[in-house]
């Protein structure tokens, strides 16, 4: 059974994975999933080193290493790719890029209750600047994979549109945004702890790697939805005076 090793830092997570499909089918996966901050870089490594000597392998032994490619934050996919880069050139691996919404549509999945057939889930994640990052996707049994109908989009929350037909609401996207995130109340269920995670990733790997959908270390590169990576001071300003306005709001 072939071993993955998975790297996942858009967030404010650190999260590794490494997992195997056992011969039942089943996922055994070893992992770390830890708040760290801006501290991923420094705890990546060790993290990796640990889920290592737990599974008692070398990182040799794995058949590739997958990396959540985006979107998310600009330093995280860049830590996430550059780390998954340095180990897949000594080690000799190929890599295999995960889209990060899919990573929280897989998490959703996984969960309990199981997701019903025939239900799409919008991921709405927090993309900072008041904006969110957002996708459909559809489970497609046939080809045991996930099908994004439509394009990744970022903007303001209330940009956010409903897929057609029943759909789970997955992400961060309803806690942090609120009522602005109108399509929360329009979902049969939300999950904001469905979120970015590198066992979603090894599960997704493993998949791609089935398929043949290796890339060489030198080809790993984020996915940016948006070129604009940080807001004027004006912009700062402004978004901070309309949520204390809405604050004030709530209070009277």
């Amino acid at each position: 059974m072939s071993w993955i090793l998975a790297v996942e830092t858009s967030t404010e997570w650190c999260s590794v994975a490494l997992g195997r499909a056992t011969t039942g089918g089943a996922l055994e996966c070893f992992s770390r999933h830890e708040h760290t901050g801006a501290r991923s870089s420094s705890r990546v490594l060790p993290a990796v080193a640990e889920v290592l000597a737990e599974a008692g392998i070398g990182l040799a032994d794995c058949a590739a290493i997958a990396f959540g490619a985006g979107p998310g934050s600009f330093t995280g996919l860049r830590t996430a790719c550059g780390v998954v880069q340095g180990l897949a050139f000594g080690a000799d691996l190929p890599v295999i890029p995960v889209n990060v919404l899919r990573m929280c549509a897989e998490s959703a999945r996984s969960g309990t209750p199981p997701l019903p057939a025939g239900t799409q889930v919008l991921v709405a994640l927090d993309a900072r600047m008041d904006e969110t990052y957002a996708a459909t996707f559809r489970w497609d049994a046939a080809a045991n994979e996930w099908a994004m109908p439509g394009p990744m989009r970022v903007g303001p929350p209330e940009s956010v549109a409903r897929p057609d037909g029943e759909f789970w609401l997955v992400g961060n996207g309803a806690d942090v945004f609120g009522e602005r995130l109108g399509v929360a109340a329009q979902a049969a269920r939300v999950m904001p702890g469905a979120m970015p995670d590198a066992r979603a990733a090894v599960a997704i790997g493993l998949r791609a790697l089935a398929r043949g959908e290796i890339i060489d270390a030198a080809d790993a590169m984020p996915i940016y939805v948006r070129d604009k990576v940080a807001q004027t001071t004006v912009e700062r300003e402004a978004v901070a005076a309309a949520k204390a306005k809405a604050a004030a709001g709530e209070a009277a």
